[in-house]
Parts: structure tokens; sequence; C-alpha cells
């Protein structure tokens, strides 16, 4: 597999107003640089050549007094975007390479530039929302849900953890259902979306073209955050309803406010109310096919980044991560559910029970000398603690 940076080289010198690549768009309609991630055959996942083309052009338009915001979606009416390609992350690791943790590093530090992008952002999260796909509309000013919007951080299936700053926006989400969403990795629509925090308003998938229309005809003013959210009130964005988790929040507090995994099983176990003996037996079934050391290790990961700053979110997601390619489940993931199919992952070890204490405190043990952090510089400046509700 070739060099990361090598692979990103054909993405540099675009013309400024509209920029074409196979993977992923760029144009400037109206003072709004419009991104279009372009892979609708993968569900839009991210490749390393789409997070490099995305972040200088994010940088650019950041510069260029031009451009008043950015308008984020995915190609092909199926998919914001459904995670990374991880299929490309399994064979650099197999070669040997170093791609699949340059990946990663440049990810976040993608990521992390959304969360503090210096002008609006939306993110358009029509269709499936997942992983990679998480990690760009999470740092948007502005999260629209659709009718169709599938959203889901189901990484532990796979054996990874709800990485791209699952940390911090998981603990936006009310009471335990921040863990939940992470632990069990369940997909949520758009009224879940709204409720749990990882959504701001809903617009109806027929309005989008109106959404558009409005955008390619707005008069901008000095205040462009009111000038966007005017346009999308005309397109019809509003709250919505009648949201699935409001009814089980209740009950997710009281099973996933435990101390650990094999607690938080147990408690399960234990639901006798015939209101929700059905949905803890289901989350039960869920949870048994997950790796049992990344459930655990993700239960950590999300405690600890309640009082974290953003920045320190992405340096121990990237600890992390290349402890999973050290422990395996990852890639045992990756072969199961990508390489062979087969859907019979062998998690090690197999039983929640024989996960220890120690292999869990691995994922957050420092991976570089000191002041040597791949992500030492992020958020230099950034004191921010999270606020909960707070967008």
């Amino acid at each position: 597999m070739p060099d990361c940076r090598e692979q990103a080289r054909s993405y540099a010198n675009h013309n400024e107003s509209t920029r074409m690549t196979d993977e992923i768009l760029f144009r400037v309609r109206n003072h709004v640089g419009h991104v279009t991630l372009n892979r609708p055959a993968a569900l839009n996942a991210l490749s390393y050549p789409m997070i490099v083309a995305l972040r200088d052009q994010l940088r650019r338009w950041a510069d260029n007094g031009d451009v008043h915001a950015v308008m984020l979606r995915g190609a092909g009416g199926k998919a914001f975007c459904a995670g990374g390609d991880v299929r490309a992350l399994y064979d650099s690791f197999k070669a040997g390479t170093a791609a699949h943790t340059q990946f990663f590093a440049d990810e976040y530090v993608l990521d992390y530039s959304i969360h503090r992008y210096p002008k609006p952002c939306v993110a358009l999260m029509d269709g499936i929302v997942m992983g990679g796909g998480m990690g760009i509309a999470q740092g948007a000013w502005l999260r629209i849900a659709t009718d169709r919007t599938r959203l889901a951080m189901p990484e532990v299936g796979i054996g990874l953890f709800p990485d791209v700053g699952g940390s911090f926006f998981l603990n936006r989400a009310p009471g335990a259902l921040g863990l939940y969403l992470g632990v069990a990795g369940v997909q949520i629509r758009a009224a879940d979306v709204l409720y749990a925090r990882l959504g701001d308003t809903y617009l109806h998938h027929d309005h989008v073209n109106d959404l558009d229309r409005l955008l390619d005809s707005l008069t901008w003013s000095s205040d462009h955050h009111t000038d966007l959210t005017r346009a999308l009130e005309a397109a019809g964005s509003g709250p919505l309803q009648g949201a699935p988790l409001a009814h089980l929040q209740i009950v997710i507090d009281r099973h996933f406010c435990r101390d650990s995994v094999p607690e938080i099983i147990a408690s399960l176990e234990s639901e006798s109310s015939p209101e929700h003996v059905g949905w803890a037996k289901e989350t039960l079934n869920i949870l048994a096919k997950r790796s049992p050391t990344m459930m655990c290790a993700t239960f950590e990961q999300i405690r600890r980044g309640r009082t974290m700053t953003l920045a320190d979110c992405f340096r121990m997601e990237l600890g992390m991560v290349h402890q999973c390619f050290r422990q395996g489940d990852f890639v045992e993931g990756i072969r199961a559910l990508i390489v062979d199919k087969d859907m019979q992952p062998r998690w090690s070890p197999a039983m929640i029970e024989d996960v220890t204490a120690e292999s869990v405190a691995r994922f957050f043990a420092d991976c570089w000398a000191k002041n040597n952090h791949p992500l030492g510089t992020l958020g230099s400046m950034d004191q921010d603690r999270i606020n909960r509700g707070i967008h």
C-alpha cells in the first residue's frame, strides 16, 4: 500500500471556486463552500486522500473572506458517511506500513479543526452516519438530521471503540445514554439523534432542495450564523418529537450507571419489569456479539472523557488506536466482517469475565515520549471543558 502522503498528492493545487476529484467534490456557490463526499458505492466511507483534501480545503476556505459558511453532505442518497476505509487500514497493517496509524492522526486533526472552525459549518446528516462520518458531523456548528438519518458509533462490533472524538461528543447525551450508545453501538434515527444531542435540528429529506435554493439566493448580512438559521427555518427545519430513547432513559440510566461492563450485563440480566424486559434481552444479545475487551475499554474511555478537553480526548483516542492494533481484536473484526465475511470474529478473550483490568489499562498508557505526541500541539490554546448540552 502506498504511503498515505503519496496518495494525497494528486489532491493539491485545485481551483478555489470549484474542485473535483473522484472521491470528494468542492464548490463555492453564493459564498457557501459546498463539500460532497463522493464514494456512494462505499457509502461515502473516508479514504485517506479524502481526509487530506478536506482538511486542506477547509484551511483555504477559513482564510477566504469570500466564503461565509461551509455545507457538508454525502452523495448517492444512502449515506452521509458510513465510516472510514477500514479495509485499507487492514491492508496497511498486514503489509507493515505506517499508513494505518497516519490515517487516524490526520483524521483526528481534521475532526478537531471542524469543531473549532472559525466559520459556521453545517452537516447534512442525510442517510447513514457512522464512525468517521460522525467525526466530521459532530464538530459542525449545525447538525441536521433527516427522516433518512441512521446514526451510530458501532465500532465495538468490529473490535474498535467510538473514536473520532466520541470521548467528547457522546458525553453530550443525557444521563448514561452516551455509555449505552458507545458500549452497545446501537443505531438511532432522527428523533433520537436530536434527543441524544447528536443533532441540532430536523429537516425532511424532501426539503433539502429547498434549502439549497434558499442558500443559493441568500442575501448575506454581517451575521452569517443568523443568516443560515433563517434559511433553515424557511426550508422547514425545526424540532422533532417522539424520541423512543426518551422513554428508555430511565431504564438506560438504571443499568448503564454501573461501575463496569460486567456489572451492566448483570444488571440487564436482572431486569424483570414487563415494560423493559424485552429491551434488556435485546440489549444483552447485542452486547454478546461485541468485543469484550473493547466494550470495557469503551466504558473507561467515555468515563474519562467526561472531564477532558476536546484536544485531550483526541490524544487519548490516538493512543487507544495504537493499542487496538497491538491487542488484535480490531484486525480480527475487519477480517471477519469485511475481508473473509464469515461474520464470526474470534475475540481475544472471548468472554467478558476474562477481560482484566491490566488489559484495559494498556489502552490508556502513554505511547510516546514526553512532548512527542503526534497531536501534542492540538488545542494548545484550548481551555474548553465539556459543557453538557452546549454545542
